[in-house]
């Protein structure tokens, strides 16, 4: 059985080398290449704190905007990222 810190490294190694892959092949650009001419898909976001000091309710906010455009984006979508406010 592995331990914690046996089964951390594993993960940690394997989102290494994952990344590792998708920045030597360009994934990321290949696939904004692809779905350049797709439907567009556009998530309007807010300042992240404009009204208060920043919380965790503003880290929940940044991860769904990033799994919703993760899945529109597999689901042919053009999806233009942009870190910040759009």
């Amino acid at each position: 059985m592995l331990k914690h810190s046996q089964l951390n490294n594993n993960i940690v190694s394997s989102e290494e080398q994952i990344l590792d892959f998708w920045h030597k092949n360009q994934i990321f650009a290949d696939v904004t290449k692809l779905r350049k001419d797709s439907k567009h898909f556009v998530f309007y976001e807010g300042p992240p704190t404009a009204n208060g000091k920043p919380g965790i309710h503003h880290v929940l906010a940044r991860t769904f905007k990033d799994v919703i455009c993760r899945f529109q984006s597999m689901t042919n979508h053009s999806v233009i990222r942009k870190a910040a406010w759009d």
